[in-house]
């Protein structure tokens, strides 16, 4: 091998590895996140709401205040102390 081939060599060992440690530390941050957090549904203002409903297709299409299917990300604990709020999806 010469001096460009080990060297090539190296630089792709050592980026891929950067990437992969990169990788693990923002999954590991964000499984963190999940667990400090919990969906709640029926308290969102319309097009407000973070993700898909069953009649929406995307974050912030939510139709009417309140509606049941739309949720939002609060701090675990937070919905339940909210009126309307539930940690599952309301007719």
């Amino acid at each position: 091998m010469n001096k460009t081939t080990v060297k090539t060599t190296s630089t792709l060992l050592a980026s891929a590895l950067m990437a992969a440690v990169a990788m693990a530390g923002s999954t590991s941050s964000a499984q963190a996140g999940e667990n400090k957090t919990e969906k709640c549904y029926g308290v969102v203002k319309a097009g407000k709401n973070d993700c898909q409903t069953a009649t929406s297709s995307c974050a912030g299409t939510s139709k009417v205040d309140g509606q049941g299917d739309a949720w939002i990300l609060l701090p675990k604990g937070t919905c339940e102390k909210l009126v309307g709020g539930s940690t599952s999806p309301k007719k």
